[in-house]
């Protein structure tokens, strides 16, 4: 296989049809990383024939579920060989630092194990009582089919694994296609479910631009499900492309996310230096291109002023450069595009009368930070209010806003002032009063007194603009009814992802 036969379909590494190219590149310097192949749709029609005969006359539907769960178990193994190899990759390629992309390797091993887990226990069937003895009557649970699994540039392993984990051991075929800015561990991902033993055509790859290749799948007639990771543009497209062939959705997209603190998590010196720490890593982790980033500080009155010069303080030592490097806490933005967005959006919130506390600029370049990388400093800005652009939209970078409350009800409006529901936080030591606010937020994952933590078991969604649909947990890839994950930390401490 040359470097650039990066698509899979039916089991082969290929070009794309067109022969088309692409270079990708290292954040860190804007110099090429890897070229991979550039598809477009007629390799997405490949494809999704692959992976429809596979459903269609292959054997993986019909094969045990214990059989398709112990090629997941022998995949978490071979990720976890490879942890050092794929981080690294990942490291570079999203600009994140190397510790994350191990997190990250973790991760996928995890939701790989459970999923296993998961459907080796379940149940044949459930036994519904037709009142005779006459009739049986049973509900069982089969593969939708063909399923296009879309992800977006931040967490390409993560997503994806979260993706194809559920959808292969339920005895589905796919097609994936990873971003065209990070595609790079998503070969490795798919190399390694081969070695698994996975058969051909039953997981396919192309890699290529969101259009034509994204918008194919969607469209696809021979496609039954469509699991798109990304932004609110590209999620209306995707489901505008499924609708005529009313395909089951899902979509995981942006968050405007808010993190609530009370004064009175603040009375310890101790509670007051976790809640300033983990709203550092709530902000800031990979350098804030996170959908759920708690990018709104919320912040009760009293604390405001101390909170924020402590946090615009630690902000300040936060070490930035090359994700491989020693020490360094932060990487830089994924691409120039996202360095633009980050710079207007600041420009846009000091028109509208925000105070900077810290960054709102590239850093100086130094070994460790190429003047060609993508960097841009940690910034907090305070005195926001809800009619700025910085507050309303979506950035996906290291950019935190800070607005305040008096009384518990304009906390929840606050929090609730947004048109998305991704994710948002309550900080307290009156557990009661944080398990009222947490119940009162419309967000799909409220903490409390804790920032970030995820269970592979518990399922992931949002409400608003946010999403439709549920990943991880029991519900797979298919979605129910609107549910909502309140993670509550009874015994928070500070988690030193910044040393400050």
């Amino acid at each position: 296989m040359s470097a650039a036969e990066t698509i899979l379909v039916d089991g082969v590494w290929r070009a794309a049809a067109s022969g088309a190219q692409r270079e990708v590149l290292d954040p860190a310097d804007a110099k090429t990383l890897a070229v991979v192949s550039e598809g477009g749709s007629d390799d997405a029609d490949a494809a999704v024939a692959a992976a429809r005969r596979a459903f269609d006359t292959g054997p993986w539907p019909h094969t045990p579920v214990a059989e398709r769960a112990a090629l997941l178990l022998r995949a978490a193994d071979l990720l976890q060989r490879d942890r050092e190899k794929i981080a690294l990759s990942e490291s570079r390629d999203t600009g994140k630092t190397l510790q994350e992309g191990r997190v990250d390797v973790d991760d996928v091993t995890n939701a790989f194990r459970y999923f296993a887990r998961l459907a080796a226990a379940e149940p044949a069937g459930r036994v519904v009582d037709a009142g005779t003895h006459d009739v049986h009557s049973v509900v069982v649970h089969e593969p939708v089919g063909v399923c296009a699994l879309l992800t977006p540039w931040n967490y390409p392993l993560l997503q994806a694994g979260w993706k194809v984990a559920p959808a292969l051991v339920a005895g589905n075929a796919f097609v994936v296609k990873p971003s065209e800015l990070t595609p790079l561990s998503t070969v490795h991902l798919m190399k390694l479910l081969a070695e698994a033993g996975l058969p051909a055509g039953v997981g396919n790859l192309v890699t290529g631009a969101g259009d034509p290749v994204g918008a194919r799948l969607a469209e696809h007639p021979d496609v039954d499900l469509v699991s798109f990771t990304g932004g609110l543009a590209g999620g209306t497209k995707v489901m505008r492309a499924a609708a005529p062939g009313v395909k089951k959705v899902v979509l995981e997209l942006g968050g405007k996310n808010p993190n609530v603190v009370f004064a009175d998590a603040c009375d310890t010196a101790e509670g007051f230096d976790t809640a300033v720490d983990q709203a550092l890593n709530a902000a800031f982790i990979h350098s804030g291109q996170v959908c759920s980033a708690g990018a709104r500080l919320i912040i009760e009155e009293p604390v405001r002023e101390r909170f924020v010069a402590e946090l615009a303080r630690r902000a300040r030592k936060i070490q930035l450069g090359r994700g491989t490097e020693p020490g360094v806490e932060c990487g830089p933005l994924v691409s120039a595009a996202q360095l633009d967005k980050a710079e207007a959006y600041v420009a846009s919130a000091l028109e509208e009368g925000a105070l900077l506390r810290c960054g709102g600029e590239q850093p100086e370049p130094s070994e460790s930070r190429p003047a060609t990388g993508y960097f841009y400093l940690p910034t907090i800005l305070d005195q926001c209010h809800r009619e700025m652009r910085v507050v309303r939209e979506e950035t996906f970078g290291p950019i935190l806003t800070v607005e305040s409350f008096r009384t518990e009800d304009e906390a929840v409006a606050l929090a609730n002032d947004t048109e998305y529901g991704l994710a948002g936080a309550v900080w307290s030591r009156d557990t009661a009063r944080a398990r009222r606010v947490a119940g009162r937020l419309r967000h799909g994952t409220v903490w409390i007194n804790d920032y970030h933590p995820y269970l592979p078991q518990a399922e992931w969604g949002g409400f608003g603009k946010s999403g439709v649909g549920r990943e991880l947990g029991p519900s797979g890839l298919a979605a129910y009814r609107e549910t909502k994950h309140i993670y509550e930390n009874l015994r928070p401490a500070p988690v030193r992802w910044f040393a400050g």
